[in-house]
């Protein structure tokens, strides 16, 4: 797949929140060279609303319109939409701990995956992280099947997905 991902051309990046997807997707924008987009900033206002979905979906057709991108983000109602554009689907498939964790160092620091900076804690979010495991990894599993033409990497820990982009970096210099 580390051959492979340098002739990819439109990429999704999905996982539980806090686990790192755009970290992981910027890092792969870097080295391909394509162009990144984060769902959260097509969905939130700076003010904490979000606009309503037919305007996302709007945005995100703009985006999967583009001959080139990463997407980072799940929105369950508009993954299946990205799973039929993309050429490879990054999963990074960890503990809710590992998330919980990833939340927890960024609190307080800008993002720009974020219109705004997260100062507290939001327990429903937090249950969120806690029930993706149970309650969203199995839906995700069943789109990755349906499409399981596309290629796809699910990475189990941080460590797997930074061997992965090293892996990747080396096949570029």
């Amino acid at each position: 797949m580390v051959n492979g991902i340098l002739k990819c051309n439109k990429i999704m990046v999905i996982g539980c929140p806090g686990g790192g997807k755009s970290t992981f997707a910027r890092a792969l924008g870097e080295i391909t060279k394509l162009p990144v987009y984060h769902l959260d900033m097509l969905f939130w206002n700076a003010d904490k609303t979000n606009v309503d979905r037919e305007t996302f979906l709007l945005r995100l057709g703009s985006v999967l319109e583009k001959d080139r991108w990463i997407i980072d983000g799940n929105y369950s109602f508009s993954m299946e939409m990205r799973l039929k554009e993309c050429d490879a689907v990054f999963f990074l498939d960890y503990p809710a701990k590992v998330c919980l964790d990833g939340v927890r160092t960024r609190m307080g620091e800008p993002r720009p995956d974020m219109p705004w900076i997260e100062q507290e804690y939001d327990e429903e979010f937090i249950q969120f992280i806690r029930s993706f495991k149970t309650e969203r990894c199995p839906q995700i599993y069943a789109l990755l099947e349906k499409y399981r033409d596309k290629p796809k990497v699910v990475f189990k820990t941080r460590a797997e997905a930074e061997e992965f982009l090293e892996a990747v970096r080396d096949k570029t210099k």
